[in-house]
C-alpha cells in the first residue's frame, strides 16, 4: 500500500481485488493436535456467527473512527475494506498442518506486508508466536508500528521485527524501529547516564547506541526459522519477470524450517480480469472502488487503481493505491515454485460471483458460505480466487 507510481515496478504496494470477500476459512486450529484437521459444522456455523459481529462492529467503528471534518488515513481506509486477516489465518494453519504436520506453526513472515495487519493479528493468537514483515514501503511500515502494533500488547515489540526493503534483496532490508522501543531505550541511557561528568560524554554514548541500532539489517538479525512465508492481496503480480519471481521463491525458501514448512500466496484470474472494469463496494462510512485498466494480452499486463469516497467528508481520495500488475497464470506459478526448488504445490481454488452481478456490493455480504476448496482440475469462470501452497 504505498505511493502513487513511486515504487520500481517489481514491488508496488498490494491491492485486493474487487471479489476478495471476509473470509473465516475453515476454523480455527489454534488449540488443537497436528492431527486434528476436521472442524465440526457446528464449530463453523459459531465462527460464522463470531465474524458477523465482528463485521457489523467494525462497520460502526468505521463510522465512528474519525469526526466529520478529518480525513482518515488510506491505510485504515485499505484495512477496513479489503483485509482479512482471521480469515487467511486460519487457512495458513490448515495448510501447515495438512502439508506439514507434526507440530503448530509459530513463527511467520509476510512478504509484501504493508502495514502488516496479518503479522499484528498473527501475535494476538498466541503468546509464543513472532512474525517478521518486508515491504519496501516506509510510510505503511511507520504507520504500521503506531497504529497495528501498539495494540497487541506490551511484549509484542520482542516478538515482531519489521523491514524496510526489497523482496529481491531481503538480506539489505533495514530494521524499522518503533517510537516506544526509542524512548525505552532512552530512558535506558538517560538512567545510566546519571553518573557521568558531562553532557557531552552522554550525548556520545547515545549517538553511539543510536548508530549501532541503525545498522540492524535482516542478515545480521537473529531470527528463527519462519514455518510459513506468505504473500497475500496479489503482491506477486508486482514482479514482472519470471526470473524476478523464481528470485523471490528461492528467497522464501531459503528462510523456512528446515524440519518442514510452506510458503503461501494468492492470486485472482477469470475472464472479468482480463477486460478494463470497475466495481464497489460501500461501507458504512466510505465506498471503496476497484478499477481495472485495459488488459494488454501479450504482457499479461493492467494497471489497477484503488479509490474512496468519503461520505462525510464529501470527498474522494483518487490513486490511493495504484499498481501496474503482470496477470500470472496459476501453470507458471507452480513451475516457478518447482524451479525455485519447492518439493510440490496445491491449489485451492473458490469461485467468485460475476462481476456483472456485484459492480456495486454492501460490505462483505456476498460469497460468505462458499469456501476454498482443493483441486486438480478447475474450470474457468467469471472470476475465481486462488491460495497457492508450496511445500519444502
Amino acid at each position: 500500500m504505498g505511493k502513487r507510481d513511486k515504487k520500481p515496478r517489481h514491488q508496488q504496494r498490494r491491492a485486493a481485488f474487487h471479489y476478495t470477500e471476509e473470509d473465516d476459512g475453515d476454523g480455527d486450529y489454534e488449540g488443537h493436535s497436528a492431527s486434528k484437521l476436521t472442524v465440526s459444522e457446528e464449530e463453523e456455523e459459531e465462527e460464522e456467527e463470531e465474524e458477523e459481529e465482528e463485521e457489523e462492529a467494525a462497520e460502526e467503528e468505521v463510522a465512528d473512527e474519525y469526526p466529520s471534518t478529518d480525513m482518515p488515513s488510506k491505510f485504515l481506509l485499505y484495512q477496513q475494506s479489503v483485509q482479512s486477516p482471521k480469515g487467511d489465518i486460519s487457512y495458513l494453519q490448515k495448510f501447515f498442518l495438512m502439508y506439514v504436520g507434526g507440530r503448530l506453526p509459530l513463527h511467520l513472515q509476510e512478504d509484501f506486508c504493508g502495514t502488516a495487519l496479518l503479522s499484528a493479528e498473527w501475535l494476538r493468537t498466541d503468546p509464543r508466536r513472532t512474525a517478521v514483515g518486508l515491504d519496501l514501503d516506509p510510510e505503511a511500515l511507520n504507520w504500521c508500528m503506531e497504529n497495528n502494533i501498539n495494540k497487541v500488547g506490551s511484549d509484542v515489540y520482542s516478538r515482531i521485527s519489521l523491514f524496510h526493503g526489497n523482496v529481491l534483496q531481503p538480506l539489505e532490508a533495514k530494521l524499522i524501529k518503533s517510537e516506544a522501543e526509542e524512548q525505552m531505550r532512552n530512558i535506558s541511557l538517560s538512567e545510566n547516564g546519571d553518573g557521568l561528568e558531562s553532557d557531552g560524554l552522554q550525548s556520545t554514548l547515545q549517538e553511539s547506541s543510536s548508530s549501532s541500532h541503525d545498522e540492524k539489517y535482516l542478515s545480521n538479525h537473529p531470527l528463527p526459522a519462519r514455518d510459513i512465508v506468505c504473500a497475500f492481496n496479489y503482491s506477486c503480480c508486482c514482479l514482472h519477470q519470471r526470473a524476478e519471481l523464481v528470485l523471490y521463491l528461492k528467497h522464501a525458501l531459503a528462510v523456512l524450517s528446515k524440519k518442514g514448512g510452506i510458503f503461501v500466496m494468492d492470486l485472482y484470474g477469470g475472464t472479468s480480469s482480463e477486460c478494463k472494469l470497475r466495481l464497489q463496494r460501500r461501507f458504512a462510512n466510505f465506498t471503496y472502488v476497484w478499477e481495472q485498466a485495459e488488459f494488454d494480452i501479450i504482457e499479461r499486463k493492467t494497471r489497477i487503481s484503488l479509490h474512496f469516497h468519503l461520505k462525510k467528508q464529501q470527498k474522494k481520495i483518487r490513486h490511493a493505491f495504484s499498481y501496474s500488475w503482470r496477470l500470472w497464470s496459476l501453470p507458471e506459478i507452480k513451475d516457478c515454485l518447482e524451479e525455485a526448488g519447492f518439493k510440490s504445490v496445491h491449489f485451492w481454488l473458490r469461485k467468485m460471483q460475476d462481476s456483472g452481478e456485484i459492480r456495486r456490493t454492501e460490505g462483505f455480504g456476498v460469497g460468505r458460505d462458499i469456501k476454498y476448496e482443493e483441486v486438480k482440475h478447475f474450470q474457468q469462470h467469471d472470476s475465481w480466487n486462488a491460495y497457492i501452497v508450496g511445500v519444502a
